[in-house]
């Protein structure tokens, strides 16, 4: 896949295969194999030219690496700890990432934190013993 995704374009057998030739040694039948299983599952399309199939990739590597992420997190029995598991191998750029796609996720209305109605302060312990029942009036409040 990623030879294919590499060009952005369709691909023959032999294309890919000269491409890995570069690094290693590989069979034509190897390739031509390894194309033809991507096919059948789905991730590439083929069309005939000639005798030969040009293959191209059916959806992009991010949306390749999301779904293989979602069939890993789907067979956890414990899928939030499966997710804290796997946020404590991020690095700080990848959690920083994750923290962006979020936001795009959530959209722009939720861009910024929501403030709260009125002021949040701590309960002193005086205050707390001052009074018998929390939901009544102070005394000489006049209701």
């Amino acid at each position: 896949m990623t030879r294919v995704w590499k060009w952005n374009r369709p691909v023959t057998v032999r294309e890919v295969l000269e491409d890995l030739q570069q690094e290693r040694s590989i069979a034509y039948t190897t390739v031509m194999t390894v194309l033809d299983n991507l096919h059948q599952k789905g991730w590439v399309r083929r069309e005939a030219e000639g005798r030969a199939y040009r293959y191209e990739a059916v959806s992009t590597r991010a949306a390749y690496a999301a779904a293989l992420m979602n069939d890993a997190w789907a067979q956890s029995d414990n899928p939030a700890a499966a997710l804290v598991a796997f946020f404590g191998m991020m690095s700080d750029e990848q959690r920083q990432a994750l923290t962006d796609a979020v936001r795009i996720v959530q959209g722009p209305e939720s861009a910024e934190p929501a403030e709260p109605a009125e002021p949040v302060r701590p309960v002193e312990p005086a205050e707390e013993r001052a009074g018998d029942n929390p939901g009544s009036a102070p005394e000489g409040d006049g209701r």
